[in-house]
């Protein structure tokens, strides 16, 4: 009885020690960062000579320039880019570590994503950041990402130097984008619909159209003029006071390059002492406006974005920042139907009434 009693002691101490060991959180430390060779050995101090970064793939090539204190993007007209991309690009150079040798056979590049990025259907890229002379400071093939399957293991990519065959599998994050919409802040504005107050439309050719708020904040946007109107829908009513809330544009060109003919201008007064004016211009079916601000801090900060810019904006918007008074009337829903109806007969059949003959 003793024998077994130590036994059956023995193995429920065993079971408590494994399920402590099971429970205790691992506290071990993530695997020490690679002592791998730099891919570009000292290049920070030679980077503060960047004036240009390419990025070149077999449908085109995406140029970033230096222009003073920042980064734009010829290709937008000389846009500024977000400093941050330019930042992070440049960081992961600078970091990027050669861990692992791969293949050096030509004909096995492409399966890595690094065969020659002139090449039709090429997945790869060519990565070239640039002195003011147009001499390389940094160029790498870059190719597939390698997914990380672990929270603490770094990013890795294949990468290859230009004029060279033998692939690596490097340590470190490269954002690379060849679309030049993801190099640029889009977003415009992001004004709540309540802080609108009332807007000033104007479109050659109509009469202005006025549009107040009550005093209630809630209050929705009604029209003061013109003082006769069709029934209103309430939706496009908001759709006005909203134009403003999520704002971003789809190209940008230089304000004094902007296409399409002027189509009308709304001038809109918001709380806090700022008001905006949009001008809108149409091209085809193409919508293009330049926004500027008036009142006090907050409309400086705004013109340090807008002025100089001319946006090409949804076409929905054209609804909201100068409607026509059409584009206010509440739909009627039996329209469609109306349209289709047959239409009356312009005579009577002989021996009707008269009223029944309709008016010429």
């Amino acid at each position: 009885m003793k024998r077994r009693t130590l036994l059956i002691l023995g193995g429920a101490a065993a079971v408590a020690v494994g399920g402590a060991i099971l429970l205790t959180p691992d506290r071990a430390s993530p695997p020490p960062s690679s002592a791998s060779d730099l891919a570009f050995p000292n290049l920070a101090p030679r980077l503060a000579n960047a004036a240009a970064i390419e990025v070149q793939r077999h449908d085109g090539t995406l140029q970033v320039r230096r222009a003073g204190e920042a980064w734009v993007l010829p290709a937008k007209a000389d846009y500024p880019v977000r400093p941050e991309r330019v930042r992070e690009l440049l960081v992961g150079l600078t970091e990027l570590r050669l861990t692992e040798p791969r293949t050096a056979n030509p004909e096995m590049l492409d399966r890595l994503g690094l065969d020659d990025p002139a090449r039709p259907a090429a997945t790869s890229s060519l990565l070239r950041v640039l002195d003011a002379q147009g001499g390389a400071i940094a160029e790498l093939v870059v190719g597939r990402r390698r997914m990380r399957v672990q929270g603490n293991v770094p990013e890795s990519v294949y990468v290859r130097r230009p004029g060279e065959t033998q692939a690596w599998l490097a340590e470190g994050r490269l954002p690379l984008d060849s679309d030049p919409n993801l190099w640029i802040d889009r977003d415009l504005a992001n004004i709540p619909r309540d802080r609108v107050r009332g807007a000033n439309i104007h479109r050659p050719g109509a009469a202005p159209l006025i549009l107040r708020r009550g005093t209630d904040t809630d209050a929705p946007l009604a029209v003061l003029e013109p003082t006769e109107t069709p029934e209103l829908d309430e939706i496009s009513l908001d759709e006005v006071a909203r134009g403003f809330e999520f704002l971003t544009f789809l190209d940008v060109r230089r304000a004094a390059e902007i296409p399409g003919e002027r189509i009308g201008e709304g001038r809109f007064e918001l709380t806090d002492n700022l008001r905006v004016t949009v001008v809108a211009h149409k091209d085809g079916e193409t919508l293009w406006a330049t926004l500027s601000a008036e009142g006090d801090a907050e409309a400086d900060r705004l013109n340090a974005r807008w002025q100089g810019w001319a946006y090409q904006l949804g076409q929905w918007k054209e609804r909201s920042f100068v409607p026509r008074l059409e584009d206010l009337r509440k739909q009627d829903a039996n329209a469609p139907a109306a349209a289709e109806a047959p239409a009356a007969p312009d005579t009577a059949p002989e021996g009707a009434p008269e009223s029944l003959v309709t008016p010429q």
